[in-house]
């Protein structure tokens, strides 16, 4: 029988799976991935995605397999309606949800466009209520019910998401949540944590706490304001959410969201879920994202990083060279085609070893003594610091035959 932890594309932490380390979560059966890049990925500062954008996308993520798609706002534009209305009738296959204020107009487009569920948004804390809104605090409440009995009311799932929560007074919040169970309608609720400002023990405490007043699916909604979005999310899923809602490239407004792309590989490869998305389809996934939305991806992003599965280091590239061709996940936990990625790239520069140079030199089928090779390498790094970046071949070439 094999490890859970290793394969032939992925060698991860045996510690994952430790029953010492599992026995105090609390891992639902499944979990679902909610997909909402084209909707609050769309909020990052800058993209504007248009119908033709959107739909390609959509369609990219059914391809991969993601469970929900939450197509949007149709109350934002009216191009906004139709995308949404179009990838309901492609009727790709997962469920597509779409976004609303608890208003019952928001509602009404929503029933209108044909989807399956909705996402009814309210703000929780009283810093937004009172201050951002200009409301008084039980109006959050009234809305919520209306709005809510109404979607039900009207064939379609009900997700409660309940804005800026991780910093709202727990027992207004509570309040909040009981009156929609009880007098509005929620077939599932979200938890938000909208400014990304909680830690991870605090979130496995707040999904704790509200498991005791409301037993309700929970879904995880974590902005990456400090950067701890992906953590926060298994950090729930670790308690019993059983969604997780995420972008793909973790775009989205001021620091992000969690990235639908790393979540689906954490779930699979460190939990032991089958998500039963299509993993080698991930890269294809973020480059369609990037390329529409405009986002930069930093270069070394997990798995979509432009030199995530580039090797320059000495140590790690003489690894690389040493094991690529009978044991290469000793170098990475996982392999480029485990996600659809280009192929592993040894590259050349200041950090380079004597492997490497060897490495380059059968490339281009020129053999040197140790004494050569030690010259090439002082040229590449020299070179290297020079322009500030990497060797690429015509130069590596003009090193050569200047040294041969």
């Amino acid at each position: 029988m094999s490890n859970p932890w290793k394969s032939d594309q992925y060698f991860v932490s045996p510690l994952n799976y430790d029953e010492e380390v599992r026995k105090g979560m609390k891992l639902p059966a499944k979990v679902k991935v909610h997909d909402i890049t084209l909707r609050d990925g769309e909020q990052e500062t800058g993209v504007a995605l248009c119908k033709d954008d959107k739909i390609k996308i959509a369609e990219k993520l059914a391809e991969v397999g993601v469970h929900r798609i939450e197509a949007g706002m149709p109350a934002v534009t009216k191009d906004d309606e139709a995308a949404i209305r179009e990838i309901v009738k492609r009727n790709l296959g997962p469920e597509i949800f779409a976004f609303s204020r608890c208003m019952i107009d928001d509602i009404k487009l929503a029933v209108d466009c044909g989807v399956q569920g909705v996402v009814v948004e309210i703000p929780s804390s009283e810093e937004v209520i009172k201050y951002a809104y200009g409301w008084p605090l039980e109006k959050s409440i009234d809305q919520s019910v209306k709005a809510t009995q109404y979607a039900h009311e009207s064939g379609l799932y009900v997700n409660f998401f309940t804005i800026d929560a991780t910093r709202a007074d727990f027992n207004f919040l509570i309040q909040l949540i009981q009156k929609v169970a009880e007098e509005g309608h929620m077939d599932s609720l979200t938890l938000v944590d909208t400014m990304g400002c909680a830690h991870s023990s605090a979130i496995r405490h707040y999904v704790r706490e509200i498991k005791k007043i409301i037993h309700k699916p929970l879904e995880a909604h974590f902005h990456n304001d400090f950067g701890l979005a992906n953590a926060n999310t298994l950090a729930a899923v670790e308690e019993g959410a059983e969604v997780v809602h995420s972008t793909v490239l973790g775009i989205g407004e001021r620091g992000g969201q969690a990235s639908t792309e790393q979540l689906i590989l954490a779930l699979e490869l460190l939990y032991g879920y089958n998500t039963g998305i299509k993993l080698d389809k991930l890269y294809d996934l973020g480059i369609l994202v990037a390329n529409l939305t405009g986002h930069v991806v930093p270069v070394n992003q997990p798995l979509l990083g432009s030199r995530y599965f580039e090797l320059e280091s000495g140590i790690p590239s003489s690894w690389w060279i040493q094991v690529m061709d009978t044991r290469p996940t000793v170098v990475f936990p996982m392999l480029p085609s485990l996600v659809g990625a280009p192929d592993v790239n040894v590259v050349l520069g200041k950090g380079s070893g004597s492997d490497s140079v060897r490495y380059w030199l059968s490339k281009i089928g020129v053999k040197m003594d140790e004494d050569q090779i030690l010259r090439v390498l002082t040229a590449v790094k020299t070179k290297s610091i020079e322009k500030k970046g990497l060797i690429n071949l015509q130069e590596f070439e003009t090193i050569v035959n200047k040294i041969e």
